[in-house]
């Protein structure tokens, strides 16, 4: 290799490192740009909200076994990464064996698309004769329609009425009829 063949080499080379470094540099000046864009909110995406309801069905096992009937309300903000899910849900329950009536009002809420749900209970039990209040923390598992739930029912004292569920494990499916999406632009 003669010495001008090894300068147009060497120049060749030093022009390709310099091209690179450059092309890197604008390339990363451009990315953190449009980080601090979407960061400033000048350029934002759009808020998708979405509110379902519909009837449930389902059962609910401890020392006896209830059957559960009632309707639900959830609230949904669409993201990409930890969607928040909030639900409502309003019921009756009834023992046939027993002859035990009770309404259910609860909320539930769920911080990922795939996870755990986190909530409590206000429940009335009623035989007929006595009744009983209380409320239950609740701990769950959701995936799309079903929910599998489980908590512990801290009711009002009574020597008489006994036949209800404390300890419990419920399964419900939501039959999910209506829609509405709202888009915040």
């Amino acid at each position: 290799m003669t010495k001008s063949s090894f300068k147009k080499y060497i120049m060749t080379m030093r022009n390709k490192k310099i091209f690179f470094l450059i092309t890197l540099l604008l390339l990363s000046l451009s990315g953190i740009s449009q980080l601090k864009l979407v960061s400033n909110s000048a350029l934002r995406l759009p808020e998708i909200k979405v509110r379902r309801s519909g009837p449930y069905i389902g059962i609910q096992r401890g020392l006896y076994n209830v059957f559960e009937l009632g309707g639900e309300l959830q609230y949904k903000k669409v993201k990409l990464v930890h969607p928040d899910i909030h639900g409502f849900r309003l019921g009756l329950n009834y023992d046939f064996q027993n002859n035990v009536m009770g309404y259910d009002a609860g909320y539930w809420y769920q911080s990922t698309r795939v996870g755990l749900t986190y909530g409590a209970l206000l429940a009335y039990r009623t035989n007929f004769e006595k009744g009983r209040m209380g409320f239950a923390p609740a701990l769950g598992f959701r995936l799309t329609q079903f929910h599998l739930q489980t908590g512990f029912y801290f009711l009002t004292p009574s020597t008489v009425f006994k036949e209800t569920n404390t300890f419990f494990i419920a399964l419900k499916f939501v039959m999910i009829n209506k829609r509405k999406r709202n888009i915040d632009k």
